[in-house]
């Protein structure tokens, strides 16, 4: 089966030639995280394998032994560890490993969960790791695999067939790879599945399963819409308090992310309600509700990639006034509004509220993308008044 090169890749190989830490890589459920350690290490030791769980608990000098460590080598042999934050004292383990052999080895460890979330463990890390958070394929994946040093690369055309396979089965993989809906489904359904029973079991202290995968069925019919907590509370016979743990909980284990609405004061804004989008844009039936999220996760995967090449920092939010005008992203870079997006299927026509938001925060750009408009190949960073552009042009231009 055709198998697609990850940019991830050129990332890992950059930071294990520039820097000491440890990479950390986490990420959805089958978003390829393996398939990239696979490439990049002489050893990789999956703590589900139960030979390589064994010899990760007999320490840290049973793993050097078997990977070569203790022989002189001109160059560091790259060991990967995967999903080994199952492990309880997998922090423990880590610092000791990377303390005695961190000067001999390059250390890449994955995780399907974010490796920061669960408190599991000893001594900190701090300072002896840098995070990677890995993402679907993108339009700009699937036609560069180099990692831009700038931000904002020129716009570049992605094949027909390459799109309509992006936007019909998801940016996961093995569907994109496959191209057949009845394998899509089935994938699907098993990989939600194995995140909302096995995975919230062996990673949360959630026992209400049933409850928790009726939650998740609500937030798959509202991708891209305002989360009331109290409205949901009631849907599923919770409490609010539960209700906003088990959104958590499904955003830690990447079944969705929450965007937050923009607001100079930190006070407002947490009182301001988010907005839910999952991960797997390809689920979702709603070709309007479909494209808001489909934009969505690029630039969720944009601005996390540039924080995590150390370009900036980047955040992702809406915006929203009393008057209920309302723009769907706001991208900000090092805590100032950079450029708005609101996102249309096929509406051409200027949204008001884009102008308008535009001048109220003093965004530099302000893009109406639209999906279903073809490429031009003109950079729309060029423009700082609002413009409409083809999600094909400004989605090429981002991570």
């Amino acid at each position: 089966m055709k198998t697609y090169p990850r940019v991830y890749t050129e990332m890992l190989k950059e930071h294990l030639s520039e820097n000491r830490q440890m990479a950390f890589v986490s990420g959805p459920r089958q978003v390829g995280k393996t398939t990239v350690c696979l490439g990049l290490a002489a050893v990789c030791l999956n703590w589900d394998d139960q030979d390589a769980r064994a010899l990760i608990l007999r320490g840290p000098a049973a793993v050097a032994a078997f990977a070569g460590l203790q022989k002189l080598s001109a160059k560091k042999r790259i060991v990967a560890f995967d999903e080994i934050h199952r492990y309880a004292r997998w922090k423990t383990f880590l610092k000791g490993f990377f303390d005695v052999y961190g000067g001999t080895a390059g250390i890449v460890v994955t995780g399907s969960s974010r490796l920061d979330v669960f408190k599991r463990g000893g001594d900190s890390l701090m300072g002896r790791y840098f995070l990677y958070r890995m993402h679907p394929l993108s339009v700009a994946e699937l036609i560069s695999l180099s990692v831009c040093k700038g931000v904002i690369s020129p716009p570049r055309p992605l094949p027909e067939k390459e799109w309509d396979a992006l936007w019909a089965y998801g940016g996961f993989p093995e569907p994109f790879v496959r191209r057949d809906t009845r394998f899509s489904r089935r994938w699907q359904n098993l990989r939600q599945s194995q995140l909302l029973r096995e995975d919230v079991r062996e990673l949360t202290r959630i026992q209400e399963i049933d409850q928790l995968v009726a939650l998740a069925s609500l937030l798959a019919s509202r991708s891209g819409q305002q989360v009331v907590y109290a409205s949901l509370a009631k849907e599923v016979r919770v409490s609010e308090n539960t209700v906003r743990a088990w959104i958590g909980a499904l955003s830690a284990l990447h079944h969705g992310f929450l965007v937050k609405p923009w607001h100079r004061s930190v006070a407002a804004a947490i009182r301001k309600e988010p907005k839910w989008f999952l991960r797997d844009w390809s689920r979702i039936e709603d070709a309007g509700q479909r494209a808001e999220t489909f934009v969505g996760c690029h630039l969720l995967k944009a601005v996390e990639g540039w924080t995590d090449l150390g370009l900036g920092q980047f955040e992702l939010f809406y915006i929203r006034d009393k008057q209920k005008r309302e723009v769907d992203f706001l991208v900000a870079r090092d805590q100032k509004p950079w450029f708005l997006v609101e996102v249309k299927q096929s509406d051409t026509a200027l949204s008001p509220s884009l102008d308008f938001m535009q001048r109220k925060i003093c965004a530099k750009h302000a893009f109406q993308v639209v999906i279903d408009e073809p490429f031009v190949k003109a950079d729309c960073f060029g423009h700082q008044t609002p413009v409409v552009v083809p999600a094909r042009t400004f989605l090429s231009q981002l991570l």
